[in-house]
């Protein structure tokens, strides 16, 4: 099966609100999957689904041919590893916080690591550059190297699926391409599978094979919950069109020189005004 994660017909809420239906979408072995969408459309809640933090209202969510909801949580996190928008910032090392990647493999009764745990840690801090770090604590370093100890512990998991929502949120931009630079490295040297929540359209577009654009219902359509707009490659799915429909903003979309990958440039609606009114238009 070359599908490692299908979503069928998922409608997700909470309480009486929905705030997805009908999403459909799957996700194959080795690809780099980014969702995007505006503030709101459900992005964070769409992961929390597929990681089995909050159950389907309708629809199912398949993880190698198995409903997940068939899967206790300790097979879940053997094949699907989570990165949160932030690490908590606790007053443990980055050696001990990174280990917690390796609980869903430790024994009944086994109370303590075992070297090959602390072998497969250490290999992969230092594959995030943070070994360095190891007996400094997790609310002593910066908020880019948290997210760094994060991405290690996850992948000490092992996993088949590596999971992001918004893994470079309240970054700077050195930090940003950083953390991608090593996601895209490690989804090739692993062979990973990565699906990803984003909120920069350009950092999504530059790195990811594919894009699920959800689109925020609008109220004179009157819909109460997102949808899938558009899913595809870059090049397909951020378009001048796209954007303006989704986000409501004019923009205009470029390749990037080196890349080719859609870039997209905002438009300052005054200036845009002023130059229309120049040409007499």
């Amino acid at each position: 099966m070359n599908n490692i994660l299908q979503v069928n017909n998922l409608c997700l809420g909470y309480q009486k609100e929905n705030i997805l239906h009908d999403i459909s979408f799957s996700v194959n072995r080795g690809e780099f999957i980014s969702v995007i969408g505006p503030n709101g459309s459900g992005k964070t809640t769409l992961i929390k689904a597929i990681s089995k933090y909050i159950t389907p209202r309708q629809g199912a969510i398949y993880l190698n041919g198995e409903n997940i909801q068939n899967l206790s949580g300790k097979e879940i996190a053997k094949l699907i590893a989570v990165v949160m928008q932030s690490a908590d910032p606790v007053a443990m090392s980055v050696e001990d916080y990174v280990l917690l990647g390796r609980l869903p493999f430790m024994e009944k009764f086994q109370f303590f690591e075992s070297r090959k745990d602390i072998e497969i840690v250490r290999n992969y801090m230092a594959l995030t550059d943070i070994l360095k770090l190891k007996t400094s604590r997790m609310n002593e370093i910066s908020g880019g190297e948290r997210q760094l100890a994060s991405i290690a512990r996850a992948l000490t998991q092992s996993p088949s699926l590596l999971v992001l929502d918004e893994p470079t949120s309240h970054l700077d931009i050195t930090h940003q391409v950083q953390i991608l630079d090593l996601i895209s490295s490690l989804k090739q040297k692993l062979s990973l599978t990565v699906l990803m929540v984003l909120h920069d359209l350009n950092l999504a577009a530059e790195y990811s094979d594919r894009l699920i654009l959800l689109n925020k219902p609008k109220v004179k359509h009157n819909l109460k919950s997102s949808t899938i707009y558009k899913t595809g490659t870059p090049d397909e799915v951020i378009t001048e069109s796209s954007i303006n429909e989704v986000y409501n903003t004019r923009v205009i979309v470029k390749n990037n020189p080196v890349s080719s990958k859609p870039c997209i440039f905002l438009v300052n609606q005054n200036q845009l005004d002023q130059n229309i009114l120049n040409r007499g238009e």
